[in-house]
């Protein structure tokens, strides 16, 4: 089956000097554009997922390069038979990700590239590895021996930082962290070094940008996506179902959004 769509997601914490004067430059493109998705724009930086049909993922590609601070942006690709959007929209944010706490940018956990990542997971040597997302996104995949924090929002992980400094030595012990794209690892990962964790490590990219890569190697069940796939593999490898029907118990790797 043909693939006519690029599913675009990408990040990028750079100062930005008129974050609404951005909003409207990118409205302006998009607007002209066969593209749908979310994009947020704040003056901390960036954030978008959205699908464009290829013969226009170029024109929106150079846009990008051709703002301050996004020259080197990585943007993570993936092709799909239609768009994944419903409509586009370009908004302006405080946050980009709302964690509702203040942290050094300058200051986040180390980047493991995912054949780093796959190395240190075969190691089994004492660590911790916390999946940054929320917890039905777990639910339905996740890396091997990954810990489900009980938080069903990013402004939770606050509360869960606390109860980790009980469990674990701070100053010791690894931690490695993974999330959809990496944006929330950026943040998170500060927000641990500034309250005392020393050895923190987040995977770049993202799981996106692992699938990519290493395919399913040490990754159990699917993704859960923020469109209107809701779930997909993270690569053409083939993964265990992990996750069960919530009203029959048979084994189901797909999620329905019941609004629709």
């Amino acid at each position: 089956m043909s693939r006519p769509y690029q599913v675009f997601a990408f990040y990028k914490f750079t100062p930005v000097e008129n974050a609404q004067d951005e909003v409207a430059a990118h409205k302006e493109i998009l607007s002209s554009l066969d593209a749908r998705g979310r994009i947020y724009i704040s003056e901390e930086g960036y954030n978008g997922q959205m699908s464009i049909h290829e013969d226009q993922a170029e024109t929106y590609l150079a846009f990008l390069r051709s703002r301050p601070g996004l020259q080197e942006m990585p943007v993570k690709i993936h092709t799909w038979e239609t768009h994944v959007f419903e409509k586009m929209t370009v908004k302006y944010r405080a946050q980009i990700v709302a964690l509702d706490a203040k942290v050094d940018m300058s200051k986040t956990g180390a980047h493991l590239s995912p054949e780093e990542w796959s190395a240190m997971l075969a190691k089994k040597e004492e660590r911790i590895l916390i999946d940054v997302r929320n917890d039905y996104e777990w639910k339905v995949g996740h890396f091997e021996g990954s810990e489900l924090p009980n938080c069903s929002t990013f402004r939770e992980f606050k509360e869960y930082t606390e109860e980790l400094k009980d469990r674990i030595d701070p100053e010791k012990t690894p931690v490695m962290m993974c999330c959809t794209g990496g944006i929330r690892c950026e943040i998170y990962s500060a927000y641990m070094k500034e309250r005392g964790f020393q050895n923190v490590y987040q995977l770049d990219g993202g799981i996106i940008n692992y699938g990519l890569k290493e395919g399913s190697k040490h990754w159990l069940g699917k993704l859960f996506v923020f469109d209107d796939r809701m779930t997909v593999p993270i690569s053409d490898e083939e993964a265990p179902v992990i996750s069960s029907c919530a009203h029959c118990g048979t084994a189901c790797d797909d999620y329905y959004n019941c609004a629709n």
